[in-house]
């Protein structure tokens, strides 16, 4: 699955969600013990209880479900027959399963030649979502068939089988009736035994209206009339192999589509909405190319005859893997080749490739429990950028990673709050705390550390091995680490299990002495902190795979070694005293590393002469960013740094040193030098935004395209004049129609133009999302409404977001963007979020959209209050699926609040003595 937030960082710089997001984590003193004495008064240092679980009883489990759902699409109610061929395999009077917002109407058991047994009673455990069905005699060992009738409720929570409201070409409001079943919601659709290592086979039948698309996992096998109706028909699929119940889905509404056979001869097929088939042809194009490379890659075929892909209207996540029939937000697969920009490209490209990896990743070789749910994830979200690579070679999409997952995943992990990749999961509720940046970019980053280690070739005989020895089976980490193992003959477990069985990652210290012609390196690690340096007893090790390059070449590793001890020596023969020398080339090891000021400064020519690759000079920035924020450097150091880019060409390294730069503007918002911080921005991009301009030139490609929206979006914020007056002045010739803004220009004009509006801004802006067809634009346009500065607007904006102008699952980037926007929009957003508490949680119930909400809300705060404030509403208004979130937020919160305390001031001085001598560059 990929999380609308899975990638919010890369979403934030591709889509131009307006503000740079709210620190993710935001530093402290380095008198750590303090703060986490701190912390502790506050509550904040460790995770409540969790919840007594056990799973379901192994007496009874499913070979076969044959299950008919006859959906009503006005009354939004369903029927449900389930006939499922089951094996007792230990004499019992009860059958326990999964079920949710169910009720069942009659069961019964007929074991194999035998009479047909009927339950007598059903006794729901709601809180449980379970069902035990309670029969008059004991059930023998053996097979025999469960039968269920059921009914249940199409809901409008986007979980289950639920509504999903779209519009007709026509202007007429229906509704679709579709599913989204991980992590735990197929029991919301039918009775089943609802935990992934409990596979079995499907048949599955749709009874829907005649003049209605109707799609599951499998081809259709069958469609006849529906004898008691003439306006229904019965459609029957075909059988699906061994699956989980996550993995099922159905979908019946009114689509059109594009179709394609892949080189292997799979049916792609793309369902768009009815009158756009015309935007399917990119993610058809982008799935025909990739399955075939999946196919390559694993030596292992695609198992199903067909895939489809559909766009989804209502729709919480940002995709979904379901075999065979991949769900979609509309703007994470539909392309328009005039008004998509190409931002949209690459993510539909990337989460195309997220998703088909999967098929073989988790549906063809499942994970045993929830606990490995980072196998799933965290390998997707590795592969889908080696796919988009070899599709798209063009993306530099490898640099992108960097600055997207792995800085992010970093951001996250150096909380006290974070957790370890691996987590312990029981209670259905604790799922989906564990959709985040740990297990999707930090599982991703560990994994593209490992493949570096390993070596390709090793790697693929690994996976090979891996795919093949439990396909259609269930496998836990451990296993994935012994195929590897074998395959390279590596220490891949010990080395890997310091990665993923606890939390944080390695803050490497490096000083460097000149012997003769050698250079000899001592390195030493601890614990990166988010709050300054470790200061625990007991610090936890790793053993990191670490190369070292030099000024010689930049690109190739002069030295690699496994350091698996808190400190080493190491000599890099024949490297000359005026030679540089690197630790992470490529930033591939999931740690940051601190240099002495002697080998800092022989690096930092290397930024302004672009002799240090892109990645590593994004590396190099990134790191000494988090070192500032941690205290353990100063942040005038580091913005001392960033001036160094002013010759950067590549747009990666531009979107991170913009985000860090956010960052700080989020931080400088609670002073009163706000203006200087802006005044330095504008320095700092004026010179590429006068090299790119504004309209593309011949020969130029994506990459290209995505640096001027960046760095344009960036001046018109900071109020550069000339930046602001050409903004308005296109956009008035858009809105009047004399000359259309392309595609990658609209975010950044619609963010300049209303930072710098009025009333009159907003309404028109407005309009434009009222008047707009397409998704994708009126997702740009609810992304930057929180850019406006009025006390009044940003109420209007507010009131907006909850209107029914905004679908349910967007509603939380348009309050995110007010509280990104300015610190009064922030304070706006805390306050709506508490008015509306009820009806929020209650849209969302539980799912990580709440946990997104509160994230982009709260934790751009900077005052230690206010982590007090956040925490006691929580604890009034629980919100079980968000408890890490809240923990994570209020430490940052006093994270920031500590940066701000110990820098403020230095900051302020560095830029007042900017402004009295300006540096010549």
């Amino acid at each position: 699955m990929w999380l609308a937030a899975a990638a919010p960082s890369l979403a934030r710089r591709l889509l131009f969600l307006g503000p740079p997001p709210p620190p993710l984590l935001l530093l402290l003193l380095s008198r750590s013990s303090r703060r986490r004495r701190r912390l502790h008064c506050l509550g904040l240092a460790a995770m409540p209880e969790k919840r007594p679980f056990e799973r379901l009883p192994a007496d009874v489990s499913p070979l076969n479900y044959s299950l008919c759902l006859k959906p009503d699409l006005l009354d939004f109610t369903f029927e449900g027959k389930l006939e499922a061929a089951a094996q007792v395999r230990q004499a019992t009077n009860q059958i326990v399963m999964n079920c949710a917002d169910i009720d069942i109407i009659t069961a019964s058991y007929a074991p194999e030649g035998d009479e047909e047994i009927h339950a007598t009673g059903f006794n729901y455990q709601n809180e449980d979502e379970k069902v035990t069905l309670s029969f008059p005699s004991i059930l023998q060992t053996g097979t025999g068939t469960l039968k269920i009738d059921f009914v249940g409720e199409l809901n409008d929570k986007m979980k289950g089988f639920y509504r999903s409201k779209y519009t007709t070409p026509s202007g007429e409001v229906r509704y679709a009736a579709v599913t989204q079943f991980e992590a735990t919601d197929a029991r919301r659709a039918f009775p089943c035994w609802d935990e992934p290592a409990i596979k079995a086979t499907f048949d599955i039948s749709l009874v829907v209206p005649k003049d209605r698309v109707a799609l599951s996992n499998m081809n259709v096998i069958d469609r006849k009339p529906y004898p008691d109706d003439e306006n229904l028909v019965e459609v029957k699929f075909a059988r699906t192999p061994v699956m989980s119940t996550y993995l099922v889905a159905f979908v019946v509404g009114e689509y059109d589509f594009v179709e394609t056979r892949s080189k292997d001869g799979v049916c792609v097929r793309v369902y768009t909405p009815v009158g756009k088939a015309e935007q399917g042809k990119f993610a058809l194009e982008v799935a025909a190319k990739t399955l075939p490379f999946y196919k390559d890659y694993f030596n292992v075929p695609y198992p199903l005859p067909k895939i489809d892909l559909i766009a989804i209207a209502d729709f919480a996540a940002g995709a979904m893997e379901n075999w065979g029939l991949v769900t979609y937000r509309e703007t994470a697969l539909l392309i328009d080749p005039k008004n998509s920009c190409s931002s949209s490209r690459q993510w539909v490209a990337l989460v195309v490739g997220h998703e088909l990896a999967h098929q073989w990743f988790g549906n063809l070789v499942t994970m045993e429990w929830w606990t490995h749910l980072w196998l799933n994830e965290g390998f997707a979200s590795w592969i889908e950028y080696l796919c988009v690579d070899h599709c798209f070679p063009e993306y530099d999409i490898w640099t992108q990673f960097v600055s997207a997952d792995y800085t992010r995943a970093q951001e996250l992990d150096a909380l006290d709050n974070s957790h370890p990749i691996e987590v312990s999961v029981g209670h259905p509720s604790e799922v989906d705390e564990i959709f985040d940046a740990i297990s999707y970019s930090k599982g991703a980053s560990v994994i593209r550390m490992l493949h570096d280690y390993i070596g390709d070739k090793d790697f693929k005989k690994g996976m090979n091995m891996y795919l093949t020895k439990f396909q259609q089976k269930n496998a836990a980490t451990e296993d994935l680490w012994e195929s590897l193992e074998n395959a390279s003959g590596k220490p891949i477990a010990a080395v890997m299990n310091t990665w993923t069985k606890q939390m944080g990652f390695p803050l490497i210290y490096v000083e460097a002495e000149q012997v003769e012609d050698d250079r000899l390196l001592r390195l030493s690690q601890k614990k990166f902190c988010a709050s300054g340096p470790y200061v625990g007893e007991d610090c936890p090790q790793w053993m990191v795979p670490i190369t070292i390059s030099t000024s010689d070449d930049p690109n190739q590793a002069k030295l690699k070694i496994l350091m698996d001890k808190p400190e080493m020596s190491v000599v890099l023969k024949n490297v000359k005293p005026d030679q540089w020398v690197k630790l992470n080339l490529g930033t591939v090891g999931f740690y940051r590393t601190q240099y002495s000021s002697t080998m800092l400064e022989s690096l930092l020519p290397g930024i302004r002469d672009l002799s240090l690759p892109p990645v590593d000079r994004l590396g190099l920035q990134n790191d000494l960013f988090s070192l500032a924020r941690a205290g353990i450097i100063s942040t005038v150091e580091v913005l001392k740094v960033m001036e160094a880019f002013v010759n950067e060409p590549n747009y990666t390294v531009w979107s991170d040193l913009s985000c860090n730069l956010g960052i700080l503007s989020t931080l400088v918002s609670h002073t009163d030098f706000y203006e200087e911080i802006q005044e330095f921005v504008k320095d700092v991009f004026s010179p590429i935004g006068e090299r790119l301009g504004w309209d593309p030139r011949p020969g130029e490609g994506h990459l290209d395209a995505l640096l001027r929206g960046l760095v344009l979006g960036k001046l018109g914020k900071a109020g550069h004049k000339a930046t602001l007056e050409e903004a308005r002045r296109r956009f008035k010739d858009h809105v009047e129609g004399k000359q259309i803004l392309s595609a990658d220009l609209r975010s950044p004009v619609y963010l300049t133009v209303l930072k710098h509006g009025d009333a009159t801004t907003l309404d028109i802006m407005l309009k434009l999302h009222k008047q707009a067809d397409m998704q994708e634009e009126k997702n740009r346009i609810e992304r930057v409404l929180g850019a406006t500065l009025l006390p009044d607007l940003i109420q209007k904006v507010l009131t907006f977001a909850l209107s029914e102008e905004v679908r349910p699952q967007d509603t939380v980037s348009v309050i995110g963007g007010v509280a990104g926007g300015s610190k009064h929009g922030r304070k706006a957003a805390w306050k709506f979020i508490k008015d509306n508490w009820e009806e929020l949680y209650n849209r969302y119930q539980g799912g990580f959209l709440i946990s997104r909400l509160i994230k982009l809300s709260v934790e751009g705060f900077a005052v230690d209050k206010m982590a007090g404030e956040v925490k006691a509403f929580f604890e009034s208004h629980p919100a079980p699926s968000a408890e890490r979130t809240i923990q994570q937020c209020c430490e940052n919160i006093l994270l920031n609040a500590a940066w701000l305390k110990r820098d403020a001031e230095s900051i302020h001085q560095y830029l007042l003595q900017r402004k009295a001598s300006p540096p010549t560059v």
